[in-house]
């Protein structure tokens, strides 16, 4: 029997790809997997972009100037488990006509109607991931090229566009227990409002690198102001599909099957967890996107706050 709502269209195992123009950028995914969008799941105001960068892209920069419609969070993570703040490159990306240049795993917030980039590689070291994220609609990114004579918003001599580079990220979200084989006793926050004002999202990410103990260690929970994106993806950059592990998802109460690199859209007030892990083959990342959670308090990105809590109220 079918459940109510059958929550497995909420999960994305089979990215969309878009065919571009150009002939392509070589050393990279291209073009971009898009792992959520109004397309693939139709009650989604988002966009994620998803691709790996295993060389010097070709050409570079392969971004030109471009201005969005809608607010963009752009995250860039190294592919080095055991060094996670490593991005293995040396980039520089041009917002509101700054120069902003980083080498560490981050993330950065491009306000709607800034113009941005181009994208530039001065060295590159080892594989990793850029993955966008669109907020506030569903389609695909629509920028277009700046025409300075265009009225609207444009770049800001009067703002410092430095502070929405976050260039390394900060750890706040304490599991309830140790956790062995995973990124712990906290994993990584890339993008919050406390680390940029403007951006009431919340975006934190950990690495597994082994079968985790105790399993499951994030147990069921519920959001119940806000909506949720959970992407998980393995670490080879050749097949970008493969997860490199099996976990069990229960979204509903209905048990999820990822055994691929997949996003999971999960609506406010719907119950998740506990996650499983079934099989482990190599290193992959998990990564919990809350829009609208602002803080730690607000998103409790794994239910863990929550945990703490019920467990300090069972010992009151």
């Amino acid at each position: 029997m079918m459940a109510i709502d059958d929550y497995e269209r909420y999960m994305v195992k089979k990215p969309a790809t878009v065919e571009e123009p150009d002939p392509g950028v070589k050393n990279r995914t291209y073009p971009p997997l898009i792992y959520m969008s109004s397309e693939l799941v139709p009650e989604v105001r988002y966009n994620v972009e998803f691709g790996w960068v295993w060389g010097m892209p070709e050409p570079n920069p392969y971004l030109g100037e471009e201005v969005g419609e809608h607010d963009e969070i752009i995250l860039n993570i190294g592919g080095d488990c055991r060094d996670p703040e490593d991005l293995g490159a040396d980039i520089e990306y041009t917002l509101g006509g700054r120069k902003l240049e980083t080498d560490s795993t981050g993330a950065i917030f491009v306000p709607k109607g800034v113009p941005h980039g181009p994208l530039t590689y001065k060295a590159y070291r080892h594989p990793h991931v850029r993955i966008s994220i669109l907020l506030g609609t569903g389609e695909r990114r629509k920028g277009k090229k700046r025409n300075p004579e265009e009225t609207g918003r444009g770049p800001d001599p009067g703002v410092d566009y430095a502070r929405y580079l976050v260039r390394r990220p900060t750890y706040e979200v304490i599991a309830g227990t140790p956790i062995k084989n995973r990124q712990s006793p906290s994993s990584m926050t890339f993008m919050n409002r406390n680390l940029v004002p403007e951006c009431n999202i919340y975006v934190e990410g950990g690495w597994v690198w082994g079968m985790p103990e105790p399993n499951p260690h994030i147990l069921e929970h519920t959001h119940r102001d806000f909506e949720e994106l959970v992407l998980h993806y393995g670490t080879d950059y050749e097949h970008p599909g493969e997860l490199c592990g099996e976990i069990e998802f229960p979204v509903g109460g209905q048990k999820l099957r990822l055994d691929r690199t997949s996003m999971v859209y999960v609506p406010k007030g719907v119950s998740h967890g506990p996650l499983v892990w079934k099989k482990y083959a190599a290193p992959h990342l998990e990564i919990a996107i809350i829009p609208g959670a602002g803080s730690l308090a607000e998103a409790d990105p794994g239910g863990h706050r929550e945990k703490i809590q019920r467990n300090n109220n069972n010992r009151a």
